[in-house]
């Protein structure tokens, strides 16, 4: 299924779903009312929002935005600044970017020791960094920040690194972290909500004051984060594409993460600057989604960042952009698999194309029954297409991409591409697909926005685009109102020969930035001390929030079908979706031929209905159907409206009792198979945590390896794996569902799933070896920048006790940005944008426990990485304070979490494959409640100190210093088509 990531509706109701109604219904007016409280804050509410947005403004201008959803007592925040890199300064294009790491450093109260003679530092060190910026002679340059480095060195004496983040962390807040992009800066945190109050304070401090402490390091940090953009090919494309897009407008001109000159070249003036003009309340919102008490927290709100001073704001006047003429193509080069993009630009948010190009999009692409879904994807005429838009303030654009099959062009991709938007153009869809859409996008919405995250996330996105709520509320009523014929006459319009071509091709990059290690001196991080503010700001007790935990026999229900089968089920009370899976205890390991067949089932037809057909009667319904084999389970399920369950059901029993084989669509199959394993081996990711962590696990005979060669494929005949998804039905079998009216479900399971007779027991399950680890380095040459490591060691076998004291442990060491790892590496060193280190729970109760870390460094910083990596892995570094502020972030974030709707069943199913028949959150909590440090310490010399590690690195080979790894092991250089079990592509005969 396909959603929008841009245009945020939220029309959260249970609505009457069919496409047989009227698309001309005239729709309830939708109004904005303001509302003043018992305490005199007004508020605006808009008519037929069931999301219940209270939209305040404070006096000083702060937007707040304020919902209540009761699921779990949480409240995920955001913090919205309309601030991002439109508005960096042509001289320091990537200061919004890292501004927004540097707000997380703190202020003159939050992570200093002695703020007086700390700002003494500070301000040698701006100075420094202007000289540094103006001087012109190298050897001049590096003397000058050879000066940064002693100086940030003896600031650091004075400086607490990670309080805010270890003080998030001690309220049990997850997902703390930022992003910044064109026209925003967001500010994030998921907190419990008893925690309400001391958040706000804390966010209030860190809002009212920027200290640009521990600068040096951090801009190291995010040099490293710029080296991973070198190494993401997709995100070289994109800018590719958005530079020629918008040749004039920052869009395309000034790259979120700033060019590599501005950022050896900072101003922490530039810096200070920007906070000063942007960082106001009248240039901010406040999101608040969750447990919370309206009149209560908008009176907190007020008495925190209420205080904070409006001052007026003036975004700069951006350039305008000529009409694009003419059709303006370029090139991307690097080692991942090719792809080309079309673009074309659109005007932006609260604009009608903003509505019709909306509407073109899922005609021509929504993940079932669109144009390029049914004639390129599902005939296989490409390796994969789609599309997507997207809306800014000032403009928008509609971007097609696609893959191209074996010995296809990414010319004849784009040609084919065209090809539907000109389908499109000619009004080549039936007439039910805009209703089908509409209501395709109303489903989207009820499965994607009943979370608090998500919807936090429209609201801040509609105060960044200056949209106003009813508009939103009443978009996809707006959309339904638009005829065919309108978005015929309108695609003639818009998609003409005025677009861009980005095409993605295999070979050396040249633009590459190579960048020298600086030669950091690790900075003091003091993390057995803590400022005033802190120590004040731990003393404060929170009303206690008390752990529910679940008895899972009493909240999963169980019925059975008329022919025995069972029916586990948990009750949707939210809304009249429903989610039905009929699951198999069985998958590939038991059959490597199953994954291919239930597969291979996505590309046939009925008897009755070809395979697209089947496709458009399912996206008629609502209904998204999916079958799919796992190595150990295979599920075939069912999901969308409630009422329209029997007739999807009868529509997946048609197909998987009456699929038709066809020859022409395996050969494809086929091919398509042989295509995604050339490109896999393209994928870093896939390289590392696939290819390469599976063999440092098992050897040769891991689950990646145990695969289907292609020339083994070819002489598998279709009518086999047909036979095969058929024959499933007769093995023993098991359903969950998730919905209202349990009672029909099984109506229409009895009606149309009927399996007779006794039912077959599964064959028996390849097994893998866990193999010991220790003394190896397994690498693969790959062109990129940095470099990526992983470490792994082979642990005892899986024991339910241990599982409080590693959860608690990863918490304190290995995760997380106030964690042990993180401030080692990043903070103190620089060695690395993302570090982490963790204990790894098995899935199963007959495998081992694992030992893992990570690190992704520059090459030429890899030895020192690793020496401070095996240094933490060897002697765990004892830190009373941050103990007990991971245990206490431990128990909170336990104590916050509720196990509920169709998670119940799912969360079971995991407890079940380790031994574990009950909710064992309760088992930890209270084991944790009573853990000393000295039990940790205990806990890491049994299970982590001195273990034996096999080490996992892909990288340059022209880079990588191969003495330092050889210090970790035998070094073997691996092949790739090896690692994977892959034929070579000149041993495939297609």
């Amino acid at each position: 299924m396909k959603h929008l990531n841009f245009v945020v509706v939220f029309i959260l109701v249970a609505f009457v779903y069919s496409c047989k109604k009227s698309n001309k219904e005239t729709p309830t007016p939708v109004k904005t009312e303001t509302i003043t409280d018992a305490n005199g804050f007004s508020y605006e509410t808009v008519n037929n929002d069931p999301t219940g947005l209270r939209l305040y403004t404070l006096d000083n201008g702060l937007k707040v935005y304020l919902s209540k959803n009761t699921d779990e007592p949480t409240i995920q925040t955001y913090i919205a600044v309309r601030a991002g890199s439109n508005y960096d300064p042509k001289e320091s294009t990537g200061l919004a970017h890292y501004l927004e790491h540097m707000v997380f450093k703190g202020t003159h109260k939050i992570g200093t020791l002695d703020w007086e003679k700390e700002k003494v530092y500070l301000d040698s060190i701006s100075q420094l960094y202007e000289q540094h910026r103006a001087e012109q002679d190298p050897d001049k340059k590096r003397a000058l920040y050879k000066k940064i480095d002693e100086v940030s060195l003896a600031a650091s004496q004075f400086s607490v690194a990670n309080e805010y983040d270890k003080m998030t962390s001690s309220l049990g807040a997850t997902g703390t972290n930022a992003h910044t992009w064109f026209e925003e800066t967001v500010y994030k945190n998921k907190i419990p909500a008893n925690e309400l109050s001391k958040w706000l304070a804390l966010e209030e401090e860190r809002f009212s004051t920027l200290v640009l402490r521990l600068f040096h390091t951090e801009l190291e940090a995010v040099f490293e984060e710029y080296n991973r953009g070198q190494d993401n090919d997709f995100r070289k494309s994109y800018a590719a594409m958005l530079s020629d897009l918008f040749p004039k407008h920052p869009y395309g001109q000034q790259k979120t993460i700033g060019t590599a000159e501005h950022l050896k070249n900072p101003s922490l003036v530039d810096i200070n600057n920007y906070f000063d003009k942007y960082y106001v309340p009248n240039n901010m919102a406040m999101v608040l989604v969750g447990d919370l008490d309206f009149d209560k927290t908008i009176q907190e709100v007020n008495a925190t960042f209420g205080n904070l001073e409006k001052k007026e704001v003036v975004h700069p006047e951006l350039p305008k952009e000529e009409p694009l003429s003419g059709i303006i193509e370029s090139e991307v080069f690097g080692p991942t698999s090719e792809r080309v993009t079309i673009a074309f630009r659109s005007q932006g948010v609260n604009t009608k194309e903003e509505q019709l190009v909306t509407l073109c999009d899922m005609i021509l692409a929504n993940g079932n029954a669109g144009l390029i879904d049914l004639n390129l994807n599902q005939k296989q005429i490409v390796q994969n297409a789609g599309c997507s838009p997207t809306f800014l303030n000032d403009y928008g654009y509609h971007s097609f991409n696609g893959s191209p099959k074996e010995g296809q062009s990414l010319e004849e991709v784009k040609d084919l591409l065209l090809s539907q938007i000109e389908k499109l153009k000619k009004g080549e869809f039936e007439d039910w697909m805009i209703e089908a859409v509409v209501n395709d996008l109303k489903k989207s919405q009820l499965q994607q926005y009943e979370n608090s995250t998500a919807l936090a996330t429209a609201y801040f996105n509609a105060f960044i685009h200056r949209e106003n709520w009813a508009d939103k509320v009443a978009f996809l009523d707006e959309l339904k109102s638009i005829t065919k014929q309108e978005v015929v006459d309108f695609a003639n319009s818009f998609y003409q020969n005025n677009y861009v071509v980005t095409y993605k091709r295999k070979g050396e990059d040249k633009s590459i930035v190579k960048v020298s290690n600086p030669g950091i001196t690790p900075v003091n991080l003091n993390r057995d001390k803590a400022s005033e503010y802190m120590t004040n700001f731990n003393a404060i007790k929170s009303e206690e929030l008390k752990p529910v935990f679940i008895d899972y026999k009493t909240e999963i229900k169980e019925t059975t079908t008329d022919n025995g089968l069972k029916v586990s089920y948990v009750e949707n009370k939210t809304n009249d979706l429903f989610n039905m899976n009929i699951i198999f205890d069985m998958g590939s390991d038991h059959n490597k031929q199953l994954d291919l067949a239930v597969g291979y089932l996505e590309y046939l037809g009925t008897d009755k209905l070809s395979a697209e057909d089947l496709k458009k009667e399912f996206y008629k319904l609502g209904i998204d159907y999916s079958v799919n084999a796992g190595p150990e389970k295979t599920y075939v399920g069912l999901s969308g409206l409630k009422e329209n369950l029997p007739k999807g059901l009868e529509l997946l029993e048609q197909l998987w009792t009456n699929a038709k084989p066809d020859q022409e669509a395996y050969e494809k199959y086929v091919k398509a198979i042989s295509k995604d394993r050339q490109n896999n081996k393209t994928n870093k990711a896939s390289i590392l945590r696939g290819g390469l962590l599976n063999y440092a696990k098992y050897g040769e005979n891991s689950r990646l390896r145990n695969i289907i060669p292609i020339t083994e494929l070819e002489l598998i005949t279709p009518q086999e794996l047909v036979d095969l998804a058929k024959d499933l039905r007769n093995y023993k079998q098991r359903i969950f569902y998730y919905g209202k009216d349990v009672d029909a479900a099984v109506a229409a399971l009895n009606t149309h799933h009927n399996v007779f007779g006794e039912l077959k027991d599964y064959p028996e399950a390849k097994v893998y070896t866990e193999q010991e680890t220790g003394g190896n380095v397994f690498f693969v040459d790959f062109d990129m920048v940095q470099s990526e490591m992983m470490f792994l060691a082979k642990g005892d076998p899986f024991k339910p006790e241990n599982m409080a004291a590693s959860t608690l442990f990863n918490t304190y060491f290995g995760s997380g940005l106030s964690s042990i790892v993180f401030q080692e590496i990043r903070e103190s060193k620089s060695l690395a944008y993302s570090a982490w280190a963790s204990y790894a729970t098995a899935r199963d109760k007959d495998d081992s426990n694992y030992v893992m870390a990570y690190m992704g460094t520059q090459a030429n910083k890899m030895p020192q990485a690793v020496e401070a990596m095996m240094n933490l892995m060897s002697d765990m570094p004892e830190a009373e304070d941050q103990f007990n502020a991971a245990k206490e972030a431990t128990l909170k974030k336990i104590a916050a979490q509720r196990i509920t709707k169709a998670n119940i069943f799912w969360n079971y199913e995991r407890l079940q494959k380790l031994g574990i028949d009950n909710d064992n959150r309760e088992e930890m909590y209270n084991t944790i409640q009573n853990m000393t440090l000295e039990d940790l310490k205990t806990f890491f010399n049994t299970n982590i100190k001195g273990e034996k590690y096999n080490v996992m690195v892909i990288g340059n080979k022209k880079d990588v210093d191969f003495k330092s790894l050889e210090k970790l092991g035998k070094v073997k250089e691996m092949d790739v088509d090896y690692l994977f079990n892959y034929q070579k592509p000149t041993d495939i005969k297609i």
